[in-house]
């Protein structure tokens, strides 16, 4: 008779879970129920917990970002035509050859502007590239390494690209999305992104000194009384002779022309603009430098091709020293250079070899053979097995 006091060990019984790989629709063997997990075959990552999303509000986010775009063209026209309607009579009093001199100046920074918003605005951000998924026949080993499901589009998404909620596409190397533009900054866009910012800070810069310039000649003559003797400094002495200075300046702008309040908006307005700009633009060009994107600076994934602080990043972003061509608004010019050669052909679904367990011609050989390969689960390196359902004679 066995020892009442025996310890009675129970073996855990792990049972196997079967799930169908999106990317090459074969059928693996989980250990576990995995919701997410990396296919063997060819490396797609599948998420089960995703669940499709609404998209009510993509309507409302489009006329939005059209609002903004109508918005900041409009007041592109009002700086360049109030600025010349203000500011030349004043240089033009000048000299003739000053005049001519800025009108040629004006034109060249308005086109600039208004050209490179065009592209950065109209132009697609950037489509990833094309590629065959659905079957095991077509997609080959590693064909989907590391592409994900996006459920917006029902497509693959490559690890470099991102899906966009306001354009309701996935966008390549994305960096944000910009409602002033009213499109995503992406690999076809970002270079003549980087150009309006630089353009339109030079731009403001022009416009606050030139109508700083013509607001001196035109503004009436200060009226101001002395705060008293200057023998000796104190406080309150100067802050009677800076209250004295401001109440010169609000009783002289009372005075003033129409003009001259169009030249006090300008110089406002212009200020104002140059310094959000010239923040941005410096925030961009750190993260050109880093060879990283804002999205990939906050996900910190380090999934882009150059990971390096170097120079030369700034170099292989605007395509130095390749042609200026690169800037024209070309799909062969604008796209940026990917790891991965771009496939010609058509996102296709092969529908009819999914089934609930897998892929139906693949069910009906006789002859099977089982593989494995590592676990992807939950973002973590845990070890476990995947076995990997394959027809060893299937071409």
């Amino acid at each position: 008779m066995a020892d009442s006091g025996e310890e009675h060990f129970v073996t855990p019984v792990i049972e196997d879970h079967q799930t169908t790989c999106w990317g090459c629709g074969l059928r693996l063997l989980l250990p576990t129920y995995a919701p997410v997990f990396k296919c063997g075959w060819c490396g797609a990552i599948t998420n089960q917990n995703v669940n499709k999303p609404e998209t009510k509000c993509l309507r409302w986010r489009r006329l939005r970002d059209r609002c903004f775009v109508c918005t900041l063209f409009m007041f592109m026209l009002f700086v360049i035509c109030g600025g010349v309607w203000a500011v030349y009579p004043v240089v033009f009093s000048v000299s003739y050859t000053c005049g001519v001199l800025h009108s040629i100046l004006t034109m060249t920074l308005a086109a600039t502007t208004i050209s490179t918003f065009s592209l950065a605005a109209f132009q697609c951000a950037g489509t990833p590239p094309i590629i065959l998924w659905g079957s095991y026949p077509v997609v080959g080993k590693g064909g989907l390494e590391n592409y994900t499901f996006c459920h917006y589009c029902s497509k693959p998404k490559s690890p470099r690209a991102h899906h966009c909620r306001s354009c309701g596409t996935c966008i390549l190397d994305m960096d944000h999305h910009c409602p002033f533009i009213g499109n995503c900054v992406g690999a076809a866009n970002h270079r003549h992104f980087i150009a309006f910012l630089f353009s339109a800070v030079v731009s403001t810069i022009y416009v606050s000194v030139m109508s700083a310039y013509a607001g001196l000649h035109i503004w009436p003559p200060l009226k101001y009384r002395s705060p008293g003797h200057l023998n000796s400094f104190s406080s309150g002495l100067a802050l009677r002779a800076l209250k004295e200075v401001v109440l010169a300046l609000l009783s002289s702008a009372v005075q003033l022309s129409a003009r001259g309040l169009v030249l006090v908006y300008l110089f406002v307005s212009s200020v104002s603009v140059q310094i959000g700009l010239s923040v941005l633009l410096w925030q961009q060009l750190c993260y050109i430098y880093e060879g990283k994107t804002y999205l990939s600076h906050l996900s910190s994934r380090g999934s882009d091709p150059v990971e390096e602080k170097d120079c030369q990043n700034i170099f292989r972003f605007f395509g130095w020293p390749y042609s200026i061509l690169r800037y024209l608004p070309s799909e062969r010019n604008s796209r940026k250079r990917h790891k991965k050669t771009e496939n010609p052909l058509h996102y296709k679904r092969m529908s009819r070899y999914f089934t609930p367990l897998g892929c139906s011609e693949l069910e009906n050989q006789s002859s099977q053979q089982w593989a494995s390969s590592s676990l992807w689960c939950s973002g973590k390196q845990a070890k476990g097995m995947i076995s990997l359902y394959r027809q060893t004679g299937l071409e």
